[in-house]
């Protein structure tokens, strides 16, 4: 059984080391896990870019799937853009600015319902939400501990290694890491993670099978303690 994190209400902001490396699927695998340790977790996924005809965005839908609550969607989706692009051209091409400020209002109306919250990035640590502020500016604001999706595959430690940079740059704490197995092919895994290990100031939470679900992976995913 995952042990519990010792806040009575928790929260993590989910980044990864580049797009399309498993952030969702490891916040999907965390909320099954917070459900596990009996305790009520939503999902937020502030800014989400490519929705279909009847307007679902596939990680929304996957994230409210697997939280406990159902609050309304435009809490778990504050801003949702059309075109699967960045979301900083997403915005300027509909004629919207993503406002900090309401995504942080609308993540205080979530925590009130839920023990946890689980936040999920969009792309990587440093993705452009405006012309001036990106979503390391969105972590910071909501002042949250960040958890880490590495990529496993070539080049992932100097990926990681650069966003464990940025993310001590802005002041935030970096409460663990989490190395998903998106090329089973790689060469040299068991180093390349010893490697990780030994650089990470972070505890590894848990290494995510190539193939698996979000369930069984929770099972495997020790939930990290809350930074105050």
């Amino acid at each position: 059984m995952p042990s519990q994190p010792t806040a009575q209400k928790t929260a993590w902001f989910v980044t990864g080391t580049d797009t399309e490396i498993g952030k969702t699927f490891v916040a999907c695998a965390l909320l099954h896990a917070l459900r596990r340790a009996g305790l009520s977790a939503v999902a937020m996924k502030p800014v989400a870019a490519g929705f279909d005809a009847r307007g679902r965005n596939d990680d929304v839908e996957n994230l409210l799937a697997a939280s406990s609550l159902q609050p309304p969607r435009e809490w778990v989706n504050p801003y949702g853009f059309k075109a699967a692009i960045a979301p900083h051209i997403a915005a300027e091409e509909e004629g919207r600015r993503i406002e900090l400020p309401h995504i942080v209002a609308t993540f205080a109306q979530l925590q009130a319902l839920a023990d946890a919250v689980v936040v999920e990035g969009v792309g990587g640590f440093c993705v452009p939400l405006g012309r001036a502020y990106d979503t390391a500016d969105l972590a910071v604001a909501l002042q949250l501990p960040v958890l880490l999706v590495v990529g496993m595959r070539l080049g992932c430690i100097n990926h990681a290694l650069l966003t464990q940079q940025a993310v001590a740059a802005r002041g935030l704490a970096l409460a663990g890491w989490v190395a998903n197995r998106i090329d089973p092919q790689m060469s040299r895994f068991s180093e390349n993670l010893a490697a990780l290990q030994e650089r990470l100031a972070a505890p590894l939470l848990g290494v995510v099978e190539h193939g698996t679900t979000p369930e069984k992976a929770a099972l495997g995913l020790r939930l990290p303690q809350q930074t105050e």
